[in-house]
């Protein structure tokens, strides 16, 4: 059978291709086309219609800046589905952008899977609505989705988190200081994201503290589709060192992390580094935020715990001294550290065990086969 999968988005890719991984072993006909990066062309054998390092904008001023792009975006994604004639449609996050594309297809009576849910249980849950007339089959793998959706009649599958199935998949670099020409001080991971404009923002924030931890070591995990030079901007003469597509062996071998609200929050969540969660973008941005989203935590830890099991500075706290403050008592009051632990140990019983990809694919391929009888 025929699959088309979009993942606008670094995390979405990795999911995808796993997913991608899955599908195969379930479908021996498995064939596709994607829009997606590097992970999910390794996994497909093809090139991505669209690269995700096209596609990830984010906040509502950048949004609005790009938006002949999103619609170039659109139409070309549109007309590549009408050539390929998919059997099942994949939809992997990326909501702005996909959620068109899931009215679209099913317009054109394409079975439409949507795999990771929009967080529309942050705002704008009048969206509900509109997803119950377009997707077919939702895939949940936060554990509270289940029950936003019970609430509006409308029956999802939980499958668990992907991220548990890439984090048990990965085969740690036992070498990674040395792989890497780092030294033995300890290391901060410093996560800034992967779109440009939160690591413009937030990025200078998180390499001055490196003037306020001289006993450690600095390490930023760095986006893929930005090149070392990009970083270099931002780190100038400082000794602090750039890895790319190392992200969980440097948390692994992390005292602590500062990391970018965003799924990375939960994938340190996993891997139990003590993190504080940062964020900051455009001020308008923001503001539009804070007014529309329902939620009372930005980090999807604090999000599924229910309570603030790791520090959140937002926007104006997101500054060199606030984080700095809180790195230091991670690192060196015993009591706080070993509290962000055991919420860590919250989570991983909330979470589950790894399996997602495996099962989303079992799924999707007894849909696509149901649709087609």
């Amino acid at each position: 059978m025929k699959y088309y999968l979009i993942a606008g988005e670094t995390s979405g890719d990795i999911h995808g291709a796993n997913l991608i991984e899955a599908l195969k072993s379930y479908d021996p006909s498995f064939e596709c086309r994607i829009v997606g990066g590097d992970q999910m062309e390794r996994a497909a054998q093809i090139a991505p219609l669209i690269h995700t390092s096209e596609m990830a904008f984010m906040g509502f001023v950048e949004v609005i800046k790009n938006l002949s792009t999103i619609r170039k975006n659109l139409k070309k994604v549109k007309e590549d589905i009408i050539n390929y004639k998919p059997d099942t449609v994949i939809l992997i996050d990326f909501p702005g952008f996909n959620m068109k594309i899931a009215s679209f297809a099913k317009k054109e009576n394409i079975n439409v899977c949507y795999y990771i849910s929009p967080k529309i249980w942050a705002w704008n849950q009048g969206r509900v609505h509109k997803i119950k007339k377009v997707v077919d089959h939702m895939f949940c793998i936060l554990p509270f989705e289940v029950e936003f959706y019970k609430q509006h009649n409308y029956q999802v599958d939980y499958i668990g988190n992907p991220l548990l199935d890439a984090i048990a998949a990965h085969k740690p670099n036992v070498n990674f200081k040395q792989t890497n020409e780092l030294n033995e001080r300890p290391i901060i991971a410093l996560l800034p994201g992967s779109r440009r404009m939160e690591i413009e923002k937030i990025l200078p924030e998180m390499v001055d503290l490196y003037y306020l931890f001289p006993a450690h070591q600095f390490v930023i995990a760095g986006a893929p589709n930005f090149s070392e030079d990009f970083y270099k901007k931002y780190i100038g003469d400082l000794p602090i060192n750039v890895v790319f597509n190392q992200t969980y062996d440097l948390l692994q071998n992390a005292q602590a992390a500062v990391v970018t609200s965003g799924t990375a929050t939960l994938e340190t969540g996993i891997l139990k580094v003590p993190q504080v969660v940062v964020y900051k973008a455009n001020r308008i941005s923001v503001l539009l935020a804070r007014l529309l989203i329902k939620v009372q935590f930005i980090s999807l830890v604090n999000l599924i715990n229910g309570f603030l099991s790791v520090r959140e500075l937002i926007q104006e706290d997101c500054n060199t001294r606030s984080i700095g403050d809180e790195l230091n008592e991670l690192l060196n009051n015993d009591e706080h550290r070993a509290s962000v632990l055991e919420n860590y140990d919250l989570l991983a019983q909330k979470l589950g065990t790894p399996g997602a990809s495996d099962k989303a694919a079992k799924l999707i391929v007894e849909y696509t086969r149901e649709a087609e009888n």
